[in-house]
């Protein structure tokens, strides 16, 4: 991990967003006329090419692809550092090999991970997209991080061309302008390998910005863009994607029965096909998937591992596990630990009102931070206004179902992402107009806090020369907030070149102190775990690691400790025979 000055030297980007936020907040009121000139005329400039909807959507897509491409020097591509960037590349080096998933290795036990499953094979717990994505990545650019560039780019269009079919077009290109701002260029859905975000915001928008269109013209294209949408939340967040989808069944359906524009059946059913049949494969190719992967075509990724290792349950209606018998104590830590931590009275409701009130601020954090929320000042006339009147109710469906979820990470909510654009520029535009005592003082308040996004991007993007502090270890401050994480990750991916680099094969045993943070996991392996040059295995027992060491008799064997003040690696001595 980097190390930074003490935190009170400096000063947080959370604190500058706040103070800034209210600054152009209080100007809003006491000079609602300060720049009009200016921002009328960088207004009017924006009017053609928003006019111009598809190049629009274009535009955006590529600034968000160039833009953190021309960050690369501040920001280089992210090193893998938590668990979830680990199962997920997992799934990439299996797909790029070829395979679906990979045989149990024989030593499995001293490779078990967060978020691997080992029996009955060895791969990642998660749904494939994602893996599939950076495989992707890999296979045509040479670096699974460049699929999460392309899928964050394609998430930014996408959010533009949803909100063309329900806001004006200069409002549908500000949103996906903020888009690239606040999700991007630096949150960690762009600067991780981790969850899936983009792609599940993606297919949101696809499946959003299909409705409208779809049930007023009828085109196949349409269909065609929902059926895509549709299967990027099944295979990325089904629980929430189908919270998504629900209604939206709902609208079709009454199209289809009772739609003034509906086509006629022959004409709706030759439409249909491509569609359904692109969702019926992908539930096809799915459920072989999971009967390769975890024994079964009706095991879902995540069942065997949580059940293997978790307590906890998902909604608040399932009873705990018991505790398994943990053969690792980061493992214990990490289940009996870090995941209890905050829901272990989640039944109470006292703490599930409290859980709840935290849900939400991580929601808002990440999606809005403090620069905009002065818009939903203007939430009651939105909801009483008819344009977008069916995603409200989408996001308080959204809202019932993480109710009953105990856990929330922001890209739980990633199927919404274009929603709560659309939500958040309804209330700027009912700002806009708001006069209160006949000044303008709404107008300049948007004006204001668009200006400041644009700031406050530049201020992240700059935050370590300008010794402004960033979010660090652990996850937990940075995951919630729009501004990303740092370069963790460099301890090990250095450690791991250097024995690259050594002749021979390595074995490397990985020694953890009593007080060690779980989340920072050093033992994960590629796909082809014998075939690697690189093993990294927890360090047992002595009988356990003499067993090991005979299976490995043809490679060097170094002892790792990850918590020393640098890590040390020192050679590790074979048992005599």
């Amino acid at each position: 991990m980097m190390a930074s000055p003490p935190p009170s030297t400096q000063l947080s980007l959370n604190l500058i967003e706040a103070c800034l936020t209210s600054i152009g907040v209080a100007l809003s009121f006491a000079a609602p006329r300060l720049g009009s000139g200016f921002f009328c005329r960088i207004e009017r400039s924006f009017l053609p090419l928003a006019r111009r909807q598809s190049l629009a959507v274009a535009v955006v897509g590529f600034s968000a692809f160039l833009l953190r491409l021309a960050l690369l020097p501040f920001f280089p591509i992210p090193l893998p550092f938590v668990p979830d960037d680990f199962s997920f590349l997992l799934a990439a080096d299996t797909f790029v090999h070829g395979r679906l998933t990979n045989p149990a290795p024989a030593m499995w036990v001293h490779f078990e991970s967060i978020h691997i499953t080992m029996v009955p094979t060895y791969m990642s717990m998660y749904f494939p997209s994602t893996g599939l994505l950076l495989a992707a990545g890999k296979v045509l650019f040479g670096h699974p991080w460049f699929g999460i560039l392309i899928a964050t780019s394609l998430m930014c269009a996408a959010i533009c061309w949803m909100l063309q079919a329900w806001l004006p077009p200069t409002w549908a290109l500000l949103g996906g302008m903020i888009a690239i701002l606040h999700l991007g260029l630096f949150s960690y859905w762009i600067n991780t390998y981790s969850g899936g975000g983009s792609l599940s915001a993606l297919g949101g928008a696809l499946v959003l910005g299909s409705l409208p269109r779809l049930t007023k013209t009828a085109k196949f294209r349409y269909g065609l863009l929902m059926a895509i949408g549709i299967v990027l939340l099944a295979t990325t967040r089904p629980y929430e994607g189908l919270l998504l989808c629900l209604p939206v069944a709902f609208v079709l359906g009454r199209w289809v029965l009772f739609g003034k524009n509906r086509p006629s059946a022959v004409t709706l059913a030759r439409r249909a096909a491509g569609p359904v049949l692109l969702m019926i494969g992908a539930g096809a190719w799915m459920g072989y998937y999971d009967y390769r992967a975890f024994g079964s075509p009706t095991t879902l990724p995540y069942t065997v591992d949580r059940a293997t290792y978790a307590v906890t349950p998902y909604f608040v209606w399932q009873h705990w596990r018991p505790a398994p018998v943990y053969r690792h104590q980061a493992l214990q830590d990490f289940y009996l630990g870090n995941e209890i931590r905050g829901v272990a009275d989640i039944h109470h409701p006292v703490a599930l009102l409290r859980r709840t009130f935290i849900k939400t601020s991580i929601g808002f954090l990440f999606f809005a931070g403090f620069v905009l929320l002065p818009p939903l000042i203007m939430l009651r006339r939105v909801f009483l206004d008819r344009r977008i009147r069916f995603l409200v109710f989408g996001v308080l469906l959204l809202a019932a179902g993480m109710l009953i979820q105990i856990y929330l990470i922001p890209h739980y909510l990633a199927p919404f992402t274009a929603s709560f654009y659309a939500i958040g520029l309804q209330s700027m535009r009912h700002l806009r107009v708001w006069r209160p005592e006949g000044k303008a003082a709404g107008l300049a308040m948007v004006r204001a806090l668009v200006t400041l996004c644009v700031a406050l991007a530049g201020v992240r993007a700059f935050a370590e020369p300008l010794h402004i502090r960033q979010a660090e270890w652990p996850p937990s401050e940075w995951i919630i907030e729009w501004y990303g994480p740092g370069n963790f990750g460099g301890e090990r991916a250095r450690m791991e070149i250097s024995l690259e680099q050594q002749p021979g094969k390595q074995l490397v045993l990985v020694r953890y102190t009593p007080n060690h943070d779980p989340l920072d996991e050093w033992v994960y392996n590629s796909a082809d775990i014998d075939g690697s040059k690189v093993i990294w295995a927890r360090d047992m027992d002595a009988s356990d690691n003499a067993e090991l060491l005979r299976y490995y008799q043809d490679r060097r064997v170094w002892l790792v400790e990850p918590d020393a003040m640098p890590a040390k690696i020192s050679p590790y001595p074979r048992p005599a025979q």
